[in-house]
C-alpha cells in the first residue's frame, strides 16, 4: 500500500508537485505525463530518493522521511540507465553485491545470483562482464539486482527509454509476471494496455486517474 497525502514538492522557487493525494494498492500502476510533469519526482518519493516539501508519503504505513532504511528494504528502484546501477565487474557479482548484508555466505550469494539471472533470461551470464551486456540485458541485470532482495514494491523510472521495441516488450512482459506491486513511469503508452491503473500528471498535478484506456485517451487529448 502506497499513499500520498497532500504531497507537494519544490526545487528552489519551482513547484514540481502540488497537492497530490493518491492511494495505490493495485498490482501494476503507471505514471504518465510530459517531461517536467512531476511523474519521476513522485515515483522517487516512494523509497525516499526525494522527500516532499509538504505532505507525506506512506509505504505500508511507514514514512520514507522517517524510516528510510526500512522502506528501502521494501521498495526496489530501477532507473532509466542501468549503467548507473551496475557497480560490479560481472553480472553475477553485481546481483550478489545486493545480498552483502543478507547474512548468506559468499558461495550462497553467488548461487542465488546465478539462479535469479537464469530465471530472468540471463542464464550462463553470471561470469560475463556486466558492462559488455546489451542494453536489454543490462536492464534485466538491474532488475535482478533489485529482485534478489525480494522487495514488496518495484518502482521503475522510464526503464525502457534506452531499449529497442523488442527489448521494451520483453522487459514489460517480465514486469507482468512479478508478484511485487509495480509502479512504472513511462512514455511508452502502448505498453500499458494491461495495467490495472494509469495516473496522468500535468504541471505537477494529477489530472486523470483511471483504467488504461480512458486515462491514456485523456492524456493524448491533453498533448494534442
Amino acid at each position: 500500500m502506497i499513499e500520498f497525502e497532500g504531497v507537494a514538492h519544490r526545487y528552489g522557487d519551482r513547484t514540481v508537485l502540488s497537492e497530490v493525494n493518491l492511494r495505490l494498492d493495485e498490482h501494476r500502476v503507471a505514471f504518465v505525463g510530459a517531461n517536467g510533469s512531476g511523474k519521476s519526482t513522485l515515483a522517487r518519493m516512494i523509497n525516499g530518493l526525494v522527500l516532499p516539501t509538504t505532505g507525506r508519503v506512506l509505504v505500508n504505513g511507514l514514512d520514507p522521511a522517517r524510516h528510510g532504511r526500512t522502506v528501502r528494504r521494501q521498495v526496489g528502484f530501477v532507473f532509466t540507465n542501468p549503467d548507473s546501477q551496475i557497480v560490479m565487474p560481472t553480472a553475477g557479482e553485481d546481483v550478489a553485491f545486493s545480498l552483502r548484508r543478507s547474512g548468506l555466505s559468499k558461495k550462497d550469494r553467488a548461487v542465488r545470483a546465478a539462479e535469479l539471472l537464469a530465471a530472468y533470461g540471463l542464464d550462463g551470464y553470471a561470469d560475463h562482464p556486466a558492462h559488455q551486456l546489451s542494453g536489454g540485458q543490462k536492464q534485466l541485470l538491474a532488475l535482478c539486482s533489485m529482485l534478489v532482495l525480494e522487495p514488496d514494491v518495484l518502482v521503475c523510472d522510464e526503464p525502457t527509454t534506452l531499449l529497442d521495441l523488442r527489448n521494451k516488450r520483453r522487459f514489460v512482459r517480465v514486469l507482468e509476471d512479478l508478484e511485487q506491486q509495480v509502479v512504472l513511469v513511462t512514455h511508452d503508452l502502448d505498453l500499458l494496455g494491461d495495467f490495472d491503473r494509469v495516473i496522468v500528471l500535468d504541471e505537477g498535478r494529477v489530472v486523470a486517474d483511471d483504467d488504461p484506456e480512458p486515462a491514456l485517451r485523456y492524456y493524448r487529448k491533453l498533448v494534442d
